[in-house]
């Protein structure tokens, strides 16, 4: 489990069909174990093979075409973070890294201090979506705003935007994202109360 804090960003060595293999950044390093999860973009991906600064992860064919992580080219950064322990406390929000669509940027522009992102997402998710309730966007805990049933807004502070691959993105470019686990369980809960 995550919480959406990325913890550094990551360079990609290599992406192929059914493996990737990420260069940790320094802040990162030796703290990864073979068998532990990291969340690659809000992925959650297991090390199948760790070095000191890098780790290379199996890529199965349904997270590849569900995911962006099919489209890594060598070079790109990506966000990653360890999973939350609990002596550390809980940051953001619960965040499994369990992709459940690929949404797109529409906008992402200077606003005050800070930025302003505005994500499109598929519309049969738009019951997920909660007006200052919690998504993951790239593995980001962000809070959603200004909802119209197909998009979002989210307000991203300068240190989120300068430490993750939002200074990166541009309009049009896929972003993998995450629901509330909440919503989910509440939703699939209802079913059963009213099937009864």
């Amino acid at each position: 489990m995550f919480t959406g804090i990325v913890g550094g960003l990551g360079t990609v060595r290599l992406s192929r069909p059914g493996t990737v293999v990420i260069d940790l950044p320094a802040s990162m390093q030796r703290t990864l174990v073979l068998g532990g999860s990291v969340a690659v973009n809000g992925v959650c991906l297991t090390a199948r093979r760790v070095e000191d600064a890098a780790f290379e992860a199996d890529l199965s064919k349904e997270t590849a075409q569900r995911t962006t992580l099919g489209g890594l080219r060598p070079g790109a950064h990506v966000n990653l973070e360890y999973p939350m322990t609990p002596e550390a406390g809980l940051d953001g929000h619960w965040v499994l890294g369990h992709v459940d669509a690929v949404g797109r940027i529409a906008a992402l522009f200077r606003d005050g201090p800070g930025w302003t992102l505005l994500v499109e997402y598929p519309t049969q998710h738009r019951r997920y979506v909660v007006e200052k309730g919690s998504i993951a966007v790239e593995g980001i805990s962000l809070t959603p705003y200004d909802l119209d049933g197909r998009s979002l807004r989210c307000a991203i502070v300068p240190e989120t935007y300068e430490s993750t691959v939002l200074k990166e993105r541009r309009p049009g470019d896929p972003v993998n994202l995450e629901f509330d686990i909440l919503a989910k369980y509440v939703e699939r809960m209802m079913r059963f109360v009213h099937s009864d």
